[in-house]
């Protein structure tokens, strides 16, 4: 396999360089320094191997690049560990252990933001299971604590938090799976059967004395919307708990971005962009410290210019994830597309 992304450390050395083959030494060598998982190429065609890039150009490349802000990854063990929890948690509700699980993974996940002071996220690095519920479950939760981690509230709430995005869609234990598992498009009928799901993780969830008020409703308001128009009470703006306000904006970009059976999962810029759009219905404050989390175009990525030219990423810019700083590999041109008035016009495709 040739790897698709350079291995960077803390201080910005580039450890392994892209489209390095990797072999078992490289492999172990990446394991060793927990890394999860990397991106490969895949196909023969690199459309930047058709494009002859002037060593002044890769100079400019190699001096402008900045490192992109810590992520949080899971090692393999962690992985095994909480996709093993997230399965007992939703396969047996009723048990005494219950609480003790959901907490046990929170620890996990609330260590692995903290070890490497992690502010941003690559859910497609958190993988943890290939079912839909406990891959969701696991997103939702770590990506809703790095939104209360950025939105700078206290580390009681952000572990809650995360509890509370675990355990989100507990209810959907009590869907059948006729309605749950359906590869279409479910009807008005079955839509209001899943819409209980809310309301069986409440009563799940009150009966344990372990478990805070405010997890509950948490798990009960997620997909209560800010005008109101949500489910299951039809709360509107400051009604609704953070907890659930944080929870709806990670809920909601993680089912976009999943593939599912009967939909195609959207590209991560579709899916932020529409999450923007949102502005009736998701806590504009949560969804800008989302936005201040994401990382769509990482550095050393290529991309297309919406003026036809193929470009390097060397710089993420805060608050504008979807405008960074690239270098034009055949003109060798800086393009500051959020900084720049006269790259105003021109976008990544």
């Amino acid at each position: 396999m040739m790897i698709d992304q350079a291995i960077i450390d803390r201080t910005g050395r580039i450890l392994i360089a892209r489209k390095t083959v990797l072999d078992q030494f490289l492999i172990e060598s990446l394991r060793k320094m927990g890394v999860p998982g990397v991106y490969i190429r895949e196909g023969e065609e690199d459309p930047d191997e058709e494009i002859e890039v002037a060593p002044e150009t890769l100079e400019t490349i190699e001096k402008l690049k900045v490192a992109d802000r810590a992520r949080v990854t899971l090692s393999d063990s962690v992985k095994q560990r909480v996709s093993q929890g997230i399965q007992f948690l939703y396969n047996d509700t009723s048990s005494s252990d219950f609480a003790n699980t959901a907490n046990n993974i929170t620890y996990s996940l609330m260590q692995a933001i903290s070890e490497n002071d992690a502010v941003a996220m690559n859910i497609d690095a958190l993988k943890v299971s290939d079912e839909y519920t406990f891959k969701h479950s696991v997103d939702v939760a770590t990506m809703a604590m790095i939104i209360a981690r950025k939105s700078g509230l206290p580390n009681k709430d952000i572990y809650q938090i995360g509890v509370a995005g675990l355990l989100h869609d507990v209810g959907k234990s009590h869907i059948p799976n006729e309605i749950l598992n359906k590869a279409g498009k479910l009807t008005e009928e079955e839509f209001a059967v899943m819409k209980n799901h809310t309301i069986y993780g409440y009563n799940i969830l009150k009966e344990k004395s372990e478990i805070s008020n405010e997890i509950i409703a948490g798990v009960l308001q997620h997909h209560e919307k800010i005008n109101g128009r949500g489910y299951p009470l039809k709360l509107a703006s400051k009604q609704i708990t953070p907890y659930a306000r944080v929870l709806s904006v990670a809920d909601i970009y993680d089912a976009l971005v999943t593939e599912r059976p009967y939909k195609k999962g959207f590209s991560a810029h579709d899916a932020l962009e529409m999450i923007m759009a949102m502005t009736d219905e998701l806590d504009v404050d949560f969804m800008r410290s989302f936005i201040d989390t994401v990382i769509l175009y990482p550095v050393d990525t290529s991309v297309t210019l919406s003026n036809g030219e193929r470009a390097r990423v060397v710089k993420n810019t805060p608050h504008y994830p979807m405008r960074p700083k690239v270098v034009g590999l055949k003109s060798g041109k800086v393009y500051d597309l959020a900084n720049d008035i006269s790259c105003a016009s021109i976008i990544i495709e």
